[in-house]
C-alpha cells in the first residue's frame, strides 16, 4: 500500500538527505538542527511512508530523485570551467565502466585524467543509485592502506569507530550499495591503494571503481584505459583547439577565430596536454600569441634530451618552466616558498614562511593569482590562497633546486607550532568534559564554533611539518613539541585512532623518560577510547618501562598494577586477555617497586581486588562475564543475589572490603581518575552482593567526582565508563529517571557521535522499560543503522537494548517488526542460558500486556537465588517484582507467601516497590489499592506502567488508560487469558 500521509517540508528535507546516505548527525549540522530532531523526522518518515527501516527509506527518497531528475546527483567536486571535447574517449571509457568493475585512467600529469574521469563518473550517475563518491587521494602521503580507507571513510561521510579500522568501516557502508568510487590520483600511495581496491571489490559486489593514476595499479580485474593528449585531428578544429580557444576568452579578450591555424601550431608544440594549454592561455591577455611561441620555444630547447621523463611529461613540464620563467624574481621565489603550504594559506602566514614583508607578499600573491598559479577564495575568515598541486609540487622542486628547502620548511614548522599551540590552548577548544554534568542536562561541550574548521584547515600542514622534522636530528625538541600539541588536537577533533598514535609518536621523542610515561598513559587512555583493550595492556606496560628510566619506581608500579586492573576492567575490549599468572607478576612486581608510595599503594590495592573478584568467577581469566556492566566485578557466584536469608560468600565480602580500601587510598592522593577507577570496582562488587542501592550510591559519586573531570583522554575515557555505569546502576536500583538523565548524556557524547549503537543502548533500555515508545522507535533507527555499519558487534548492552526494542514493537502489536528485531537479538549472540537477564524481563512484560499470564509464569518459575549469576547487578529487583505480580494474577496457591518475600527483597527500589505493592492489592482484590499505584509509577517515570494500574483497577478509570496506552502509540492491554 502506498502511503498517503502528507510530509512536511523539513521531512522532505530530511528525507532527500537520508536518500544521500548522511547520518543523522551530518544531516543535522546541514540543517542546522539537532540530531533528536532529526532522529524523530526520520521515525516520523519510517511511519509514514510504511517502510521498514531506514535502508528503505534511503531507497525510497532515491526513486524519488531519480523520478524527478534524469539521473542521481553524484557527489562530485564541481569544475569551475566547462568540459571541452574529448566525444570519443568519454564515449570509450563509459562504455567501459559499464562493462568492468574497475577501470584506472592513466596517464602522464596534467593530460586531463581528472577532469575525464569527472565527466564519465557524472554521466554515469544513473547507473549507480546508491550515489557516486569522489575520493581526492593528493593530499595524504602514506601509502598506507589505513590512510588511503580513512580518506575513502572521510568523502563517504564516514568517521572513526573505536575498535575498527577505517577499511572495514568503508566496506561495512558500501556492502549492499550499487555505488561508485573515483579514486583520484592514485599513483603516489599505490601500495595502499591496491589491496584496499582488491578488499573492496571483493566485499562489496555492487561497487566499481575508477581510478586515475600516473601508472596501472596492478591489481586484479584492473581495466586500463590510456587517456591520451587532446585531440590534435583536424587542425583548427581540434579539442585541444578548442580548450585554448575557450580559456583564452575567460580573460576577457577572445582571440580572433581566425588565429586558430596558428593556435593550432602552437598546441601541437604542447603535446596536446590539457594542463600546458590552459596554462599558456591563461597568458593570451599578456603575451598574445607570438609571445607565447617565442617563450615556449625557449623552455622546450632548455629541457630537450632531458633524463627526468617521458616525452608527455617534458610537455607539462615545459609548460610550468615556461610559465615560471616569465615571472619576475621575487614572485618566483614567492612561488616556491609557499609551495610548502599543503592547503590553504593567508597573507600573514606566507609572509612568516616565506620571510618577506606582509605588504610585499600580499601583492606578490595577487600577481600569482592573475597567472592562474594561485586560486584565490573569499572565506568568512578572510582570503585565502591555495596552489594547485601540480604547481604546488613544481614550485617544491624549485624550492629544492634554490637551496632554500630547509630554511622555507624550518620556518613553515615554526608556523605550525605556533598554530598549533594556539589551538591547543584550552579557551580554543571546550571546556572539561564533565562541566554540564552537575545540571543534570544533556552532555553539551562548551567550544569555539570555528574550532574545528581552524583545524582541519591546518591539519594537513601539521602532518607534513611533522613528518619533514622527524627526518631532522638536530630538530628532536621542535618535533616533540608539535606532536605533543598534535596529539592533543587530534584527540579533541575526535581523530581518537590518530591521537593514540601521536601520543607515541610524541613519547618516543621526549627526551624526558617521565614526559615519555606521561604521554604514554594517555596513548592507553586513547586506546581504550578505541576500545582497543589489547593496545591499552601494551601502553601501560611501556609508561611503566619509561618510569623506571626516569628513576620513578613508584609511577612504574602504578602503571603495571594499572595495567592488569585494565584486563579487569574493560576485559571485552581485548582480543586476548593476558592469563592470571602473568598478572599476578605484574601485581607483584608492582608491590615490589612501590615502596610507601600512597598513588602506587592505591593503584595495587585495585588491582588486587579485581584479581580476587576473577579467582572466584571463572575458570580463567579468557572466560569473562558474558553480562554486567563492568567486567569481572560484575561477575556473581551463584549465592550472591542478595535475597532474603541468602549469605554472602566470603571471597565477595572480600572484594568489597579491598575495593573500599581502593577508594580510600586513591582518594588521599587526590587524584580524581584513580579514585573514580577505584569507585567503578567498588559499585561493581556492591552490585554484585545485591546491594543496589549502594551500588547506585556509589556510581553517583563517582559521577560527581568526574564533574570538572579534563577533556584529556584518560578523563574522557573514565567519564564515558562512568556514565554507562551509573545508567545501569540507576536500572537497578529502580531510579529511571535518573538513569535516563544519565543515558541521554552518554548518547550525547560527542566521542560516540559514530558509534549510534554504543550511544544509545543504555538510553534505548531505559525508555523501554519506562515505555517511552516514541523515543525508542526514534533512537532504534540510529541504534540499528550504527550496528549494521559497524558490521554488527555483539556485546550484552547492545543485546539488551534490542530485547527493549523488541518489546516495544510487541506492546504495539506490530508483529512484523518484533520478528525483525527478534533476528537482531539473535545475531548478537546472547546465549540461551542467560535468558533470565535482560531478555526475561522484557520478555515478561510483553507477555503480561497481552495476557499471557501463564506464559510468563513458566519463565519465571525459577527461584531467584537460582538464577544466572549475571542477572543481579541490574535485573535482581525487576524480576522478582514481575514474579510477584505474575504469580498474583495466577492466583497460585503460595502469591502471598512470595509477594511478602518480593517486598523485603525491594524495599526501597520505588519502581519494585510500586509493582509489587500492585501485586498485593490484586491479590486483595482491592480496586482503590491497584489505582493507587498508578501515582507511584508517574512519579517513578512510566507513563506506560502508570496507565497499566488503572487498567487492572477497572471502571471508568480503564477506559481513560486505555485511551493513554493508544496516545503512546500502544496496543490495548488484555486480560488474562
Amino acid at each position: 500500500m502506498v502511503a498517503t500521509a502528507e510530509i512536511s517540508a523539513r521531512e522532505t528535507e530530511v528525507l532527500t538527505l537520508v536518500g544521500e546516505h548522511l547520518s543523522n548527525a551530518e544531516i543535522g549540522a546541514r540543517l542546522f538542527i539537532s540530531v533528536r530532531t532529526v532522529e524523530s523526522h526520520v521515525s516520523s518518515l519510517l511511519r509514514k511512508l510504511e517502510v521498514a527501516d531506514r535502508r528503505a527509506l534511503a531507497q525510497h527518497a532515491a526513486r524519488s530523485v531519480r523520478a524527478d531528475r534524469p539521473q542521481s546527483a553524484p557527489i562530485l567536486p564541481t569544475p569551475l570551467t566547462s568540459f571541452i571535447g574529448r566525444s570519443r574517449e568519454r564515449a570509450e571509457l563509459t562504455d567501459l565502466m559499464k562493462r568492468q568493475r574497475q577501470v584506472t585512467a592513466v596517464g602522464p600529469g596534467g593530460v586531463g585524467k581528472t577532469r575525464l574521469a569527472l565527466t564519465v563518473a557524472a554521466e554515469l550517475a544513473g547507473e549507480f543509485p546508491d550515489g557516486v563518491w569522489f575520493v581526492d587521494l593528493v593530499p595524504i602521503t602514506s601509502p598506507d592502506i589505513c590512510v588511503v580507507a580513512g580518506t575513502a571513510a572521510l568523502a563517504l561521510g564516514l568517521g572513526e569507530q573505536p575498535g575498527r579500522g577505517m577499511d572495514e568501516s568503508v566496506l561495512a557502508a558500501l556492502a549492499d550499495r550499487r555505488a561508485l568510487l573515483v579514486l583520484d590520483n592514485c599513483e603516489h600511495v599505490r601500495d595502499g591503494v591496491a589491496p584496499f581496491i582488491e578488499r573492496l571489490l571483493a566485499g562489496c559486489p555492487g561497487v566499481s571503481v575508477l581510478a586515475t593514476s600516473r601508472a596501472r595499479l596492478m591489481v586484479p580485474f584492473e581495466h586500463v584505459y590510456p587517456v591520451p593528449p587532446m585531440s590534435l585531428a583536424g587542425d583548427g578544429e581540434s579539442d585541444a583547439v578548442e580548450l585554448f580557444m575557450d580559456r583564452a576568452a575567460a580573460g576577457g579578450w577572445p582571440p580572433n577565430h581566425a588565429l586558430r591555424d596558428q593556435v593550432s601550431a602552437f598546441v601541437q608544440r604542447l603535446d596536446g596536454v590539457a594542463l600546458a594549454i590552459e596554462l599558456a592561455a591563461a597568458r593570451w591577455t599578456t603575451l598574445g600569441l607570438d609571445g607565447l611561441t617565442e617563450g615556449l620555444s625557449d623552455q622546450l630547447r632548455m629541457l630537450a634530451g632531458g633524463a627526468r621523463a617521458d616525452d608527455r611529461h617534458r610537455s607539462v613540464r615545459a609548460a610550468l618552466d615556461w610559465s615560471h620563467a616569465l615571472l619576475g624574481p621575487e614572485d618566483r621565489a614567492l612561488l616556491r616558498r609557499i609551495s610548502v603550504f599543503m592547503k590553504s594559506f593567508t597573507v600573514a602566514a606566507a609572509a612568516q614562511v616565506t620571510d618577506y614583508e606582509k605588504g610585499f607578499v600580499a601583492t606578490g600573491l595577487a600577481r600569482l593569482v592573475e597567472q592562474s598559479l594561485l586560486v584565490v577564495t573569499a572565506t568568512p575568515t578572510g582570503t585565502e590562497y591555495r596552489a594547485l598541486e601540480t604547481i604546488r609540487q613544481y614550485g617544491l622542486e624549485q624550492l629544492t633546486e634554490a637551496g632554500e628547502l630547509d630554511d622555507t620548511r624550518s620556518r613553515h614548522l615554526a608556523w605550525c607550532v605556533a598554530e598549533a599551540a594556539a589551538l591547543a590552548r584550552p579557551d580554543n577548544r571546550s571546556r572539561p568534559a564533565g562541566a554540564e554534568l552537575a545540571s543534570f542536562g544533556s552532555y553539551r561541550p562548551v567550544a569555539v564554533a570555528d574550532w574545528r574548521p581552524q583545524f582541519d584547515a591546518v591539519a594537513d600542514d601539521l602532518r607534513v611539518a611533522l613528518a619533514w622534522v622527524c627526518d631532522q636530528p638536530g630538530r628532536r625538541a621542535d618535533a616533540y613539541h608539535l606532536a605533543r600539541h598534535f596529539a592533543d588536537l587530534t584527540f579533541t577533533r575526535h581523530l581518537t585512532g590518530e591521537s593514540q598514535w601521536r601520543y607515541e609518536q610524541a613519547a618516543a621523542l621526549a627526551e624526558d623518560p617521565a614526559e615519555s610515561a606521561a604521554l604514554l598513559r594517555q596513548a592507553a587512555a586513547a586506546a581504550g577510547c578505541q576500545l582497543s583493550g589489547d593496545n591499552m595492556y601494551r601502553l601501560h606496560r611501556a609508561a611503566a618501562d619509561a618510569a623506571q628510566r626516569a628513576g620513578d619506581p613508584a609511577a612504574a608500579a602504578a602503571d603495571l598494577a594499572t595495567a592488569a586492573t585494565s584486563a579487569y576492567r574493560f576485559w571485552s575490549t581485548f582480543e586476548r586477555i593476558p592469563v592470571r599468572e602473568e598478572l599476578f607478576g605484574l601485581i607483584a612486581e608492582a608491590r615490589a617497586l612501590a615502596g610507601d608510595n600512597a598513588t602506587a599503594r592505591a593503584a595495587i590495592a585495585l588491582a588486587e581486588a579485581g584479581v580476587l573478584a576473577n579467582a572466584f568467577g571463572a575458570s580463567d581469566a579468557s572466560s569473562g562475564p558474558s553480562e554486567g556492566s563492568y567486567g569481572t566485578l560484575n561477575r556473581m557466584s551463584s549465592n550472591e543475589f542478595g535475597v532474603a536469608g541468602s549469605a554472602v560468600g566470603p571471597d565477595v565480602a572480600d572484594v568489597v572490603v579491598r575495593a573500599e580500601r581502593a577508594v580510600e587510598l586513591a582518594h588521599h592522593t587526590g587524584d580524581r581518575l584513580a579514585e573514580s577507577a577505584a569507585l567503578d570496582a567498588l559499585s561493581g562488587a556492591q552490585g554484585r552482593t545485591g546491594a543496589a542501592f549502594a551500588a547506585a550510591a556509589t556510581a553517583r559519586r563517582r559521577i560527581t567526582l568526574l564533574a570538572s573531570a579534563p577533556t584529556t583522554p584518560d578523563g574522557t575515557h573514565e567519564l564515558i565508563e562512568a556514565l554507562g555505569q551509573v545508567t545501569e546502576a540507576g536500572l537497578g536500583a529502580g531510579d529511571l529517571r535518573g538513569a535516563r538523565r544519565w543515558a541521554r548524556q552518554l548518547a550525547d557524547h560527542p566521542m560516540l557521535a559514530e558509534v549510534g549503537h554504543r550511544a544509545t543502548s543504555r538510553l534505548l533500555i531505559a525508555d523501554a522499560l519506562a515505555g517511552n515508545v516514541t523515543d525508542v522507535l526514534t533512537r532504534s533507527v540510529r541504534f540499528l543503522e550504527a550496528w549494521q555499519r559497524d558490521g554488527t558487534p555483539t556485546g550484552p548492552d547492545l543485546a539488551a537494548a534490542a530485547a527493549g526494542v523488541q518489546m516495544i514493537h510487541g506492546l504495539r502489536a506490530d508483529h512484523t517488526a518484533r520478528d525483525e528485531w527478534h533476528e537482531v537479538l539473535d545475531r548478537l549472540g546472547t546465549p540461551p542460558g542467560h535468558c533470565n537477564g535482560y531478555r526475561v524481563i522484557f520478555e515478561t512484560l510483553h507477555l503480561l500486556h497481552h495476557g499471557r499470564t501463564d506464559e510468563a509464569y513458566d519463565q519465571l518459575l525459577p527461584d531467584p537465588a537460582d538464577l544466572w549469576q549475571g542477572a543481579a547487578s541490574i535485573w535482581l529487583h525487576w524480576y522478582v517484582a514481575l514474579r510477584a505480580e505474575t504469580f498474583a494474577l495466577e492466583r497460585v496457591p503460595d502469591a502471598a507467601d512470595r509477594v511478602s518475600e518480593a517486598k523485603a527483597v525491594v524495599n526501597g527500589n520505588p519502581y519494585a516497590v510500586a509493582m509489587v505493592n500492585r501485586a498485593e492489592a490484586l491479590l486483595a482484590h482491592d480496586p482503590n489499592r491497584i489505582l493507587a499505584t498508578a501515582a507511584a509509577f508517574d512519579a517513578a517515570g512510566s507513563r506506560y506502567q502508570s496507565a497499566r494500574s488503572r487498567i487492572l483497577a477497572g471502571g471508568d478509570h480503564a477506559t481513560h488508560a486505555t485511551s493513554d496506552l493508544a496516545e503512546l502509540g500502544l496496543s490495548p492491554m488484555l486480560s488474562r487469558r
